[in-house]
């Protein structure tokens, strides 16, 4: 089975991960100081109830997780890789607001949302056709 996982940062600046579903197998959460703290956090749940489902003999759903991030939890994950000087130039959107959106002091529309993420995605593509010579 696979299940989408929310990464998103609370207002106290701590991330959570929980299971996008509205019939998930299972109840599962993560929490961290980090959205990395916080998906470690959300597997070792899951390895925890694997362990509980075969104490009580009882049949365990395997599952594939796909994470999804919102928008502050992505800048802070991919922060040590993507610059906001580098998101700016691949997203249009200038580094003061990619920052408030870091800090949580803003977060940003729907259509911001997903010009930010359409943009990652032809970047993406882009990266997957690369070939060195």
């Amino acid at each position: 089975m696979k299940l989408k996982v929310l990464i998103e940062r609370g207002d106290d600046g701590t991330y959570g991960a929980y299971i996008d579903s509205d019939n998930p197998p299972f109840g599962l959460l993560g929490d961290g100081d980090t959205a990395q703290e916080a998906i470690d956090d959300f597997y070792n749940s899951y390895e925890e109830m694997r362990g509980l489902f075969k104490e009580r003999k009882m049949k365990f759903t395997e599952c594939e997780f796909e994470f999804a991030y919102d928008v502050a939890s992505f800048l802070d994950y991919y922060g040590k890789v993507l610059s906001l000087a580098g998101l700016e130039r691949l997203t249009g959107i200038n580094q003061g607001q990619l920052s408030h959106y870091v800090t949580g002091r803003r977060k940003p529309g729907k259509k911001t949302v997903q010009k930010i993420e359409n943009r990652l995605k032809a970047f993406g593509k882009d990266l997957q056709q690369i070939q060195f010579v």
